[in-house]
């Protein structure tokens, strides 16, 4: 990991700066500020705000461009909350994390799965609340570990991985998930991973995303062929009543005896269903990603990054 510059510093102190003062407040409270703050970061300041636009109107063609404004706004407020609840959750016992739910949708299918002391590995993409997500995971008794690329800040990076770690789940950075990830699965443990970022260097195929050509890691498929552990999609979703449901579905492994093949297709299968739930909630989303940055070679202009 590199040296944390000044601006590093800068950044990681101000991030203290607010969650300090934060959490002077009740948990409802600082995720309205978060939410208003997520707000400013549209408009005025505008950061990343073409981004997220051309990315809502390539997703959903056709929408009305006040319908576009609006999901991108909101996809900002909804940012700036969930920052907030994921900053200051480890501050609150249990029982207020999970006051947080008033529902939960497939639990038996996550359930089934650990029971069978095969192991399992939780999918997700940067829906909802994807950390308050793992948390939730974590409260069942099991645990999570979750793959997880550094990011540019090590401070960040550093105080993320703690925050992960007292809402019950233990990062493991992606260049030692090849290392370590068959061996928690076959002693039973589960693995997460958040699939909806393709990056330079990572395993990953390109299956279409909203009809674009998007670059998605292969590794939840090629874990899930190779120990023969039973994959699951995962997804906390915001209410309009302030609390989360939390949703898990199975998600078919398949082996035709063509690995490639299989793998591909098991890629699709859990970008396809992230994108359905995308189009549920759409202002959940986390649009400011490029994720149709990284084309293959020859890809038509039409499918690949919006412009």
């Amino acid at each position: 990991m590199t040296a944390p510059t000044l601006s590093h510093y800068a950044e990681y102190y101000a991030l203290r700066g607010v969650v300090g003062v934060m959490r002077r407040l009740s948990l409802k409270r600082a995720g309205a500020i978060g939410e208003w703050l997520g707000r400013l970061a549209y408009r005025p300041f505008g950061i990343r705000r073409d981004v997220v636009e051309r990315q809502v109107r390539a997703a959903f063609p056709g929408l009305a461009e006040p319908e576009v404004l609006r999901i991108a706004r909101e996809s900002y407020g909804h940012l700036g909350r969930t920052s907030i609840e994921a900053a200051l959750l480890p501050s609150y016992p249990r029982d207020i994390l999970l006051g947080l739910f008033d529902r939960v949708e497939g639990l038996d299918v996550f359930e089934r799965a650990v029971s069978a002391g095969r192991g399992a590995m939780i999918v997700s993409g940067h829906l909802g609340n994807w950390e308050l997500g793992g948390s939730f995971i974590a409260t069942r008794g099991r645990g999570i570990n979750v793959v997880a690329r550094g990011m540019q800040n090590p401070l960040f990076d550093r105080y993320l991985t703690e925050t992960r770690r007292q809402l019950g789940m233990t990062v493991i950075h992606d260049s030692e998930a090849v290392r370590r990830v068959p061996r928690i699965v076959r002693e039973g443990g589960v693995a997460g991973f958040l699939f909806d970022q393709g990056a330079v260097g990572l395993a990953s195929t390109w299956v279409p995303f909203f009809g674009r050509w998007a670059k998605t890691p292969r590794g939840p498929a090629v874990f899930a062929l190779r120990l023969d552990a039973p994959l699951i999609f995962a997804a906390a979703i915001r209410q309009a009543n302030g609390q989360y449901a939390m949703h898990f579905e199975d998600i078919p492994v398949t082996r035709t005896g063509d690995r490639e093949a299989d793998v591909d297709a098991i890629v699709a299968s859990y970008t396809n269903t992230l994108e359905r739930w995308v189009r549920r909630y759409p202002e959940q989303y986390f649009w400011q990603h490029r994720r149709w940055k990284h084309q293959r070679p020859g890809t038509p202009p039409e499918l690949g990054d919006p412009s």
